[in-house]
C-alpha cells in the first residue's frame, strides 16, 4: 500500500463555489488552460451569446450561459493531480453541490469584488463549514471598481466569521487595478489588460518590492507592511479547521493572479485523508478499496443514452475490472467501464487512488450516498445530505401513449436529484409530485423529459407550499391532521406536507414530539 500513500499525497481534491456570475466557470476554465487540459478560453456565456464554455456540456446549460450540472475535469499541476469538481453556479441548482461538496478535501470560493459575499455564496459556505471543508477565496474582478481590500477582507468576516488572510495584496491606488503582491516573497506582478490575448496572460512585470526599481507605489507598501507588523500572515492550522481563509486577488477572466491561486492549492488544500465512516471511525487510505457515490449523471453521450455514477475513491487502489460491492444492496457491481469524465469527453480508467474520482457507466443498481467497497472489506459512509424542497408541481404526461417513457423519465430525474420525486400511497405512479429546491430544476427536468426521454410533461401547481422530512410515527400522526399530506420518496421515506408555513409551524410547535425536518439524510 505503499503506491497508495504515495500516491494520494500527489491527489487534491477541490470544488469550486460562487454566487451566480461571480466568475467560478471562467476561473475553471483558466485552471485547465494552464494545466494544458485546453486550448483557450472563452468568455464566461451571457444570454446574448452563443459560445458555450467548456465545462458546461448540457444543451439546456450552453442556451442558458448557466452551470445547472456538475462537471469533473482531471489535470496535473506541479507533479500533481488536480481533480476539480466543477458545482452548479445556480442558486436553484445548490442541492447538486451540496452532495458534490461531499467528495472534496478542500473548496475554492470566488467572490465578485464588487459585490463581496453574496447570499448563495454564504449559503454554500455554510455546508462547507458543517463539514469540515477548508476554504481558500478568491477575490476576483479587481480590474473593476471595487471596495477597498481592507472593507472586502472586513465583510468576509462579518458575514461568515471566517477570518481573511491576505496572501496576495492588491495594487490600485487611486482605484487603478495594477498588480498583486505576493506576500509570501516580496513579489511584485505587474497587470496589463491590454496584453491579454486568447484568455492566455501577458509577460508578467515582475518586481522585488523591495528593491529600488519597484515601480509599487509608497501607499501600497505602507499597506503590506501593516499587514506584516499586525501577524495577517496565513495560519494553516486555522485554515485546515475552517476558521480562517487564505485570499488571493486578481482576474478570471484576464488571467491574472490565477497562477498563484493554483500554486497555493496545491501548497495549501489538503490530500485525500481516512474518511469518516457511519458507525464513527475512519476509513484509512491505505485500507481495501473503498468509494463513494456522490452523483448520478444520464445521458452524458445522448447517442448512448448512458447512465454514469460518479465514485469518489476514498481508499486503496482501484483497478478496472474489479468486482466491487454496494453496501446498501450487498451485489457485487463489475467496474469493467470505468472513466475519467470530462464535459463530454471520455478516457478509460485503469486505476485510480484515493481523492480520484471515476465514472462508472451504467452501473444501473446504484443511486447517490451509496458506498463501494472491495469483496471482504465492508465499509458505509454517512448519508449524503439534502434540504427538502420548496416547490411542488404535479407531472402528468402529454401524451398517454408514451407512459412507460415518461415513467422511465421521472424515475431517472428522482435518481439523479435532478427533482424529487413524491408519490402518494393511493395513487402511485398516476399523479407523482415534482418536489425541487428552486424553480429552474422544473424547467430543466421538463426539457430533459421531452428531449432525453420523448415524453413531454405538463405541470399543474399543489396547494402545498411547505415540506418537513418524518419518521414512521410521524407519518401515522400526521396522516389524520387538516391540511397535511404525507408522500412517500422513492426510498420509501415519508415526506409530510403543508398547505402553508403556518400550518407547519403550528403542527410543529403543537407537537413537538414529531420529527419535521429540513434536512434529509439519503
Amino acid at each position: 500500500m505503499a503506491a497508495v500513500e504515495t500516491e494520494a499525497a500527489r491527489r487534491r481534491t477541490f470544488a469550486i463555489i460562487s454566487h451566480p456570475d461571480a466568475g467560478k466557470t471562467t476561473l475553471t476554465e483558466k485552471f485547465l488552460l494552464y494545466a494544458g487540459a485546453i486550448g483557450r478560453a472563452g468568455a464566461v456565456q451571457t444570454r446574448k451569446t452563443d459560445r458555450a464554455t467548456t465545462s458546461d456540456w448540457l444543451e439546456l446549460e450552453q442556451q442558458r450561459g448557466i452551470s445547472v450540472s456538475s462537471a469533473v475535469a482531471r489535470f496535473e499541476h506541479d507533479s500533481h493531480v488536480l481533480n476539480l469538481l466543477d458545482t452548479p453556479g445556480h442558486r436553484d441548482f445548490s442541492e447538486d453541490t451540496y452532495r458534490v461538496l461531499s467528495g472534496v478535501d478542500a473548496a475554492v470560493m470566488v467572490l465578485d469584488a464588487a459585490r463581496g459575499v453574496e447570499p448563495q455564496t454564504e449559503k454554500l459556505y455554510a455546508v462547507c463549514k458543517a463539514r469540515g471543508t477548508p476554504v481558500i477565496t478568491f477575490v476576483n474582478k479587481m480590474d473593476r471598481p471595487t471596495p477597498e481590500p481592507l472593507e472586502i477582507l472586513d465583510d468576509i468576516e462579518r458575514t461568515l466569521g471566517l477570518v481573511g488572510q491576505p496572501v496576495t495584496w492588491p495594487i490600485k491606488p487611486e482605484g487603478q487595478f495594477q498588480g498583486v503582491i505576493d506576500r509570501r516573497t516580496a513579489r511584485a506582478f505587474r497587470f496589463e489588460a491590454a496584453g491579454v490575448r486568447g484568455g492566455q496572460m501577458a509577460q508578467e512585470d515582475e518586481a522585488d518590492l523591495t528593491g529600488s526599481d519597484s515601480w509599487v507605489s509608497e501607499d501600497v507598501r505602507e499597506e503590506v507592511e501593516l499587514l506584516d507588523a499586525i501577524g495577517a500572515d496565513v495560519d494553516v492550522d486555522a485554515f485546515l479547521a475552517g476558521t480562517a481563509s487564505p485570499v488571493f486577488f486578481g482576474s478570471a477572466l484576464s488571467n491574472f493572479g490565477v497562477r498563484l491561486l493554483l500554486d497555493a492549492i496545491v501548497e495549501l488544500a489538503p490530500p485525500p485523508a481516512a474518511r469518516p465512516t457511519r458507525d464513527g471511525g475512519h476509513r484509512a487510505i491505505d485500507e481495501p478499496f473503498s468509494g463513494l457515490v456522490f452523483k448520478i449523471q444520464a445521458n452524458l453521450d445522448p447517442r448512448h443514452r448512458d447512465r454514469m455514477a460518479f465514485v469518489r475513491v476514498c481508499s486503496g487502489r482501484f483497478e478496472r475490472g474489479e468486482t466491487l460491492i454496494n453496501h446498501r444492496t450487498g451485489r457485487g457491481t463489475t467496474a469493467k467501464y470505468a472513466t475519467a469524465v470530462f464535459g463530454r469527453d471520455r478516457e478509460t480508467v485503469d486505476e485510480a487512488y484515493p481523492g480520484d474520482v471515476i465514472g462508472l457507466i451504467n452501473a444501473m443498481d446504484l443511486v447517490a450516498g451509496d458506498s463501494l467497497h472491495a469483496q471482504g472489506a465492508p465499509v458505509v459512509f454517512p448519508p449524503l445530505p439534502t434540504f427538502t424542497p420548496e416547490h411542488f408541481a404535479t407531472a402528468h404526461p402529454t401524451d398517454r401513449n408514451r407512459t412507460k417513457q415518461f415513467r422511465k423519465g421521472v424515475d431517472q430525474l428522482d435518481e439523479e436529484g435532478v427533482v424529487q420525486v413524491l408519490r402518494h400511497p393511493d395513487l402511485g405512479d398516476q399523479a407523482p409530485i415534482w418536489a425541487a429546491v428552486g424553480r429552474l430544476q422544473f424547467e430543466v427536468a421538463t426539457w430533459r423529459m421531452e428531449h432525453e426521454f420523448g415524453a413531454p410533461v405538463r405541470l399543474e401547481g399543489t396547494r402545498f407550499e411547505v415540506a418537513r422530512a418524518t419518521d414512521e410515527d410521524g407519518a401515522k400522526v400526521l396522516a389524520g391532521m387538516r391540511d397535511v399530506e404525507v408522500y412517500r420518496r422513492s426510498t420509501g421515506a415519508p415526506m409530510a406536507l403543508f398547505r402553508s408555513r403556518f400550518v407547519a409551524d403550528r403542527v410543529a410547535a403543537d407537537n413537538p414530539e414529531l420529527m419535521l425536518d429540513t434536512l434529509v439524510l439519503s
